[in-house]
């Protein structure tokens, strides 16, 4: 049912549509039933059980609208350092939802490669899009995928050869840039990796300006048989930012899925992962971390879905909260009935500085099969006081030693990044977040 909460997407979509004449019949057709999904489902409340402990009222609240020539005021170094991306490697670079040539530098690939805008492949109505684009995700229960599947137009599109191993990552950068009214912008991608291929990709999310954006992104990645995907997502938005992101995942036979989430800013920041072990011997590792000060809200909501045999998962998600933040984590391992010699295991951890902070955990696991091994598990404490006597023991004061237990708790996982240049920077900037929170 239409009302204020849903009115101005729906005005804003009708405009949309009037301006995309040359979409294929097919995508058209799947924004229409997206958009009467999102009707029919409304923007959630906290009475929606994944929304209990998440308010959406203020996006609903602000009046978006779509972006319009932002980019022509910012500099490619504006970019780089928010974002952690390194120049030196190929990167798509889209603002609040644009595609810019002028920021993205692709030098020649490897034959087969695809790494493009989305809006130029559906232009060259690319046959390769329509068996995977929007097939990974439920839009009919997710109402931000449901719009963000209505507004499908732009993002990045990467597809990996056959048994193609690239050397190098490749970098998505998406900034929200709001210098005049709120804005918005909806990209979706599209990852492809074809049998035994293997690649690295890194989206980074960097907010500019001080206007309020709302960044609802969905991202598909389908892992073909013998794969190994190394999937990075960085957040850092602006104080003003909102960013909703959903990630779908379909893993096949002996695929190896790893994938790094690092939420650092943003007013409100909703992380929606689903991972769908949709063959026998497959494999994935999420790892997560979250750094939420002041009054930012970070909400991570994850399920992995064992559906065939000897698969595995592992799951790491580590949060380190000041100020007045509230985190969630809501991971879920759902089993099914023929997933037998499932060995699974979920574990988050919580570190509050401030005791103000607040954290909601709630780690599941649903289990259908009878032969697996499964666990999990949560904490929530603060530092340490034996570890804080020990180092100020050793002549740190007080701040010093919270810094450095707080760098080690984090270092754990920014340890995994397998992207040496981007782990160094992700280093240097725990030490001085971490540094100036204490000082």
């Amino acid at each position: 049912m239409v009302n204020s909460r849903t009115q101005q997407f729906l005005s804003a979509f009708e405009r949309f549509q009037q301006k995309s004449a040359t979409t294929p019949e097919w995508l058209k057709d799947l924004r229409r039933t997206a958009i009467d999904s999102f009707v029919q489902l409304g923007l959630p409340t906290t009475r929606h059980e994944d929304w209990r402990y998440t308010s959406v009222e203020s996006i609903a609240s602000t009046n978006f609208a779509a972006a319009n020539g932002e980019a022509k005021l910012l500099r490619a170094e504006d970019l780089y350092g928010p974002s952690f991306t390194d120049p030196a490697y190929n990167r798509i670079v889209f603002v609040n939802g644009v595609f810019c040539p002028q920021f993205s530098s692709i030098r020649e690939l490897p034959t087969g490669v695809q790494a493009k805008n989305l809006s130029a492949v559906l232009a060259a109505n690319d046959s390769t899009l329509r068996p995977h684009l929007t097939q990974n995700s439920v839009s009919r229960e997710q109402p931000f995928v449901a719009l963000n599947t209505a507004f499908a137009a732009e993002g990045a599109f990467i597809s990996i050869p056959k048994g193609l191993a690239l050397d190098e990552p490749i970098y998505l950068v998406f900034c929200s840039f709001g210098s005049g009214n709120p804005v918005m912008s909806h990209p979706r991608n599209l990852i492809v990796f074809e049998a035994g291929s293997q690649a690295r990709i890194v989206e980074a999310y960097v907010g500019l300006g001080d206007q309020p954006t709302l960044t609802n992104v969905v991202t598909e990645v389908v892992g073909g048989a013998g794969s190994v995907i190394d999937y990075y997502r960085l957040q850092n938005e602006s104080s003003s930012g909102y960013l909703i992101a959903a990630l779908e995942a379909d893993v096949g036979r002996d695929c190896s899925f790893t994938a790094h989430s690092v939420t650092l800013n943003g007013a409100l920041v909703r992380n929606d992962i689903h991972v769908l072990l949709n063959g026998e011997g497959s494999e994935c590792v999420l790892n997560g971390l979250y750094l939420p000060a002041d009054k930012q809200h970070v909400d991570n909501h994850t399920e992995i879905e064992h559906v065939k045999p000897r698969a595995t998962s592992q799951e790491l998600y580590k949060g380190i909260l000041n100020g007045a933040a509230h985190a969630v984590f809501n991971g879920k391992i759902l089993v099914h009935k023929d997933a037998q010699k499932t060995d699974a295991r979920q574990t988050n951890k919580n570190l509050l500085l401030s005791e103000h902070a607040v954290v909601n955990t709630k780690p599941q696991l649903e289990i259908h099969a009878d032969d697996v091994k499964c666990s999990h598990g949560s904490t929530i404490g603060q530092l340490d006081k034996d570890a804080l006597f020990y180092l100020r023991s050793r002549g740190l004061d007080r701040a010093e030693a919270q810094s450095l237990l707080s760098y080690a708790f984090a270092s754990d996982l920014v340890g995994r990044v397998r992207i040496a240049p981007l782990r160094a920077r992700l280093d240097d900037y725990m030490l001085t977040k971490f540094k100036r929170s204490q000082s």
